[in-house]
């Protein structure tokens, strides 16, 4: 089933074109990344989809109610988590969590049993009447988080929601996304992490420039790259190295390819006609991230 449907969506501020055009669907039960470099369009596309911002043209839906006509209903049925917290620093955990819990309609006793529950869970239930102006990062992340689940949402939005975080409080944090996937509820997630997309996701949406470069898999994305293996390699100079698919960052190059062996050969092949020293080479498997900057590239 569809919960999630962008048809079209068009969106102007002034004479700079935030949106081109995009069009994607998201199915239930789903963790759907959505990729792209600062001012691809992806905070405006969120925003139309939590009805924060109308579009100018073209169709937005949320299990199945149109952003624009069906506002409140469509609403009803998301939980969003923003890149910046939206908790009140002057408030208790506790006053934060029941606020958002009586924006929702939310009855005072199933409100409290579920806070209850998502602060005991993400471990700051002994801060709960604790003000928030006191928390660390992590804490502040793992409030909002209870924040945007306290309504049992079946759709939920997340921006950049372990950037900067410690270690434990990302990995609860991530353990938590695929709990709620396997509940069957929707995960929509913006990340510049791509490890963390590419461990999470189901599929993967890139835009650029206000329009929707490809949509796929993590792992068919990164089958384009053009090669089953990378070949890492820095030398102690700046060299131009003439091998196919290879490309230069500083003194490393990266060259991909299938034939691993045959290119690792030809590397030291050439640094010892050149008399180039070779500080380092490895191979690793193309990554997520290679995959989203050739892809970038490709749309120049």
């Amino acid at each position: 089933m569809i919960v999630i449907e962008a048809e079209g969506l068009k969106k102007n501020f002034g004479n700079v074109k935030a949106l081109r055009g995009i069009s994607f669907e998201v199915k239930r039960g789903e963790i759907f990344g959505f990729l792209g470099p600062n001012g691809a369009g992806k905070t405006t596309t969120v925003r139309i989809l939590t009805c924060i911002l109308k579009p100018d043209s073209g169709k937005a839906r949320i299990n199945g109610y149109d952003v624009v006509r069906d506002t409140l209903k469509a609403k009803q049925s998301i939980g969003v988590l923003p890149e910046v917290s939206n908790a009140y620093p002057d408030l208790t955990a506790w006053q934060n969590i029941m606020l958002i819990a009586s924006l929702y309609g939310m009855r005072r006793s199933e409100a409290e049993a579920r806070a209850n529950e998502l602060l005991k869970e993400f471990g700051i239930h002994e801060r709960k009447y604790a003000k928030v102006r006191g928390f660390s990062k992590g804490m502040k992340q793992r409030l909002m988080l209870s924040m945007a689940l306290i309504s049992d949402p079946e759709i939920i939005f997340l921006d950049e929601p372990t950037s900067g975080l410690d270690v434990q409080s990302a990995r609860m944090i991530r353990e938590k996304i695929l709990e709620i996937a396997n509940e069957r509820k929707t995960v929509f997630l913006t990340s510049h992490n791509m490890d963390e997309v590419n461990l999470l996701c189901d599929r993967v949406a890139i835009v650029n420039k206000g329009k929707i470069v490809t949509i796929d898999t993590p792992e068919r994305l990164k089958s384009r790259v053009g090669g089953n293996v990378a070949i890492e390699v820095s030398f102690g100079d700046k060299v131009v190295l003439n091998l196919e698919n290879a490309e230069r960052f500083g003194n490393k190059y990266v060259i991909y390819t299938t034939n691993p062996y045959k290119t690792i050969c030809e590397v030291v092949d050439f640094a010892r006609k050149s008399g180039t020293k070779m500080i380092s080479i490895n191979t690793r498997t193309p990554t997520l991230e290679d995959a989203f900057l050739k892809l970038l590239e490709m749309e120049r």
